[in-house]
């Protein structure tokens, strides 16, 4: 019997997003295997088969990796989950038709050689402020984001229908200090129109692990380094599709 493929258009859209060849994002894959620990061997071919759908679910370790590149969870980029030994086999494309399958699981990463404390991944509240010195008031940016965790490193990406603009942070955690840097890409019909600013952070966990407070610095407007308050707050632990559905509104 012919087992009909269907393309995996969600993972497409994400790549194409991203403003990345297919080239471009195999090897992103690969830097991402390599941050995390875990060295994949991701090639153009094989997001070709991906996309194709001619492999329906990629193997742990990149799926890993792929979470790292997109900071979305597996589930919401396209592919049928599978969990245990029962994976596909993504160099060979061999199939287990018998494997387990479910559209809002996400793998669980392996444990990393650095030991983390706390799991952050869920769904948080990000808050921070900021002084506009064109209007000479300060605002506050709200977003509802997921976080995904691999090992001692922790992706942030706002929800779409959280805010008009769209963030993302690449964090480090080390024990209660989590450091990295940020992205804004501001809504092309606002006040900056679409313009893209970044910087770095730095966050502090409290010991209940649902909020993490402290600064951001970045550049403004005028090209001088500005800083402000910064804080996320503990929504969800679930990343499935329903739970990121459920947050993806309006997060004012």
């Amino acid at each position: 019997m012919m087992v009909m493929t269907v393309p995996n258009s969600a993972l497409r859209a994400v790549r194409t997003g991203m403003r990345m060849s297919q080239d471009d994002f195999a090897r992103a894959l690969q830097a991402a295997g390599h941050r995390v620990g875990e060295p994949n061997d991701a090639n153009k071919r094989l997001v070709q088969r991906w996309e194709s759908g001619t492999i329906a679910a990629p193997r742990p370790v990149y799926a890993r990796a792929l979470e790292v590149v997109t900071g979305l969870p597996i589930s919401l980029l396209g592919f049928a989950a599978v969990s245990g030994d029962h994976v596909a086999d993504d160099q060979h494309g061999g199939h287990d038709l018998t494997s387990p399958m479910s559209g809002l699981a996400t793998p669980t990463p392996k444990a990393s050689s650095a030991t983390v404390r706390k799991s952050y991944e869920g769904v948080w509240l990000s808050r921070y402020q900021y002084y506009s010195s064109g209007r000479e008031e300060s605002f506050a940016g709200q977003h509802f984001v997921v976080a995904l965790q691999h090992g001692d490193r922790l992706t942030v990406r706002s929800l779409p229908g959280s805010a008009t603009s769209s963030l993302s942070l690449d964090l480090t955690v080390d024990g209660a200090v989590i450091t990295g840097t940020w992205v804004e890409q501001t809504d092309p019909a606002g006040y900056y129109r679409g313009a893209r600013y970044h910087g770095a952070i730095q966050l502090l966990a409290e010991p209940t692990g649902r909020r993490m407070a402290g600064k951001w610095v970045g550049f403004g407007k005028n090209m001088d380094v500005n800083t402000g308050p910064w804080e996320l707050i503990f929504r969800d632990a679930s990343t499935s599709k329903a739970t990121l559905d459920r947050y993806n509104t309006s997060a004012t």
